[in-house]
């Protein structure tokens, strides 16, 4: 499946004239691979916790430009420790259940649906959407997934179960994705957690240009792996 013909094929609103309060661009349609890839091309995502799908684009937009990563003290320091063994591609959909399951102290339930889990696992399926995983002792501790095309990553969501788990994970993924020249990690929408790190809203203007440069690059499709003999955790 080509995602520039999906996108053609499958064709969103003009995400500049997406409402200016919420962000909303569209409702409806399905979760099917070929419409979340066309959505992503288009700088849209899927946003919601019950019928009908909501489809945004909001405006800022936040995101973290690679080299903007920063890594506190505290956290380089436990990421030298090497508590977790951290790996790519290896429990999809182990990943989003998880971001879907374990509950988090600033959110009163979860977006992931059912449906939206299918639809993500499909992309995994294709190559374009990936995991990240940190796992202690064999369990599964902390993770995060995303979408990825051209030489842009979309975050969905992470989740920990031990402490600093998720941040690791995406350390590990930043470097990583840095390595191999992409662009930018979309993070959608404020975080303090995630300012914390480096990322920065974006007029959606500015995302929408940073994204047509991105998908101008090959999209690195596959199970991925990390780079041999590579240390993120230095």
């Amino acid at each position: 499946m080509d995602w520039h013909r999906v996108k053609s094929v499958i064709p969103f609103p003009d995400p500049r004239g997406a409402d200016p309060e919420t962000g909303l661009v569209a409702i409806g349609g399905d979760l099917l691979p070929e419409r979340l890839l066309s959505a992503y091309a288009h700088g849209i995502f899927p946003w919601y916790n019950e019928d009908p799908i909501l489809w945004f684009s909001p405006d800022p937009r936040m995101m973290l430009q690679l080299p903007d990563l920063v890594v506190n003290r505290t956290l380089a320091k436990n990421l030298r420790r090497k508590k977790f063994e951290v790996k790519l591609d290896t429990a999809f959909r182990q990943v989003i259940r998880a971001c879907a399951n374990v509950e988090r102290p600033d959110q009163g339930g979860t977006w992931i649906t059912d449906d939206m889990i299918e639809g993500y696992v499909g992309l995994h399926e294709l190559g374009y959407a990936h995991s990240v995983e940190a796992w202690c002792d064999g369990q599964l501790v902390g993770g995060m997934y995303g979408v990825s095309l051209g030489a842009g990553f979309f975050g969905e969501s992470m989740f920990s179960t031990e402490s600093d788990a998720s941040k690791i994970v995406f350390v590990h993924l930043v470097r990583q994705l840095k390595a191999w020249n992409f662009d930018f990690l979309d993070c959608q929408v404020h975080t303090e957690h995630l300012s914390r790190f480096g990322a920065k809203e974006l007029t959606r203007r500015a995302f929408l240009e940073a994204l047509d440069t991105a998908l101008a690059s090959e999209t690195r499709r596959g199970k991925w792996t990390f780079d041999e003999g590579a240390d993120f955790s230095a």
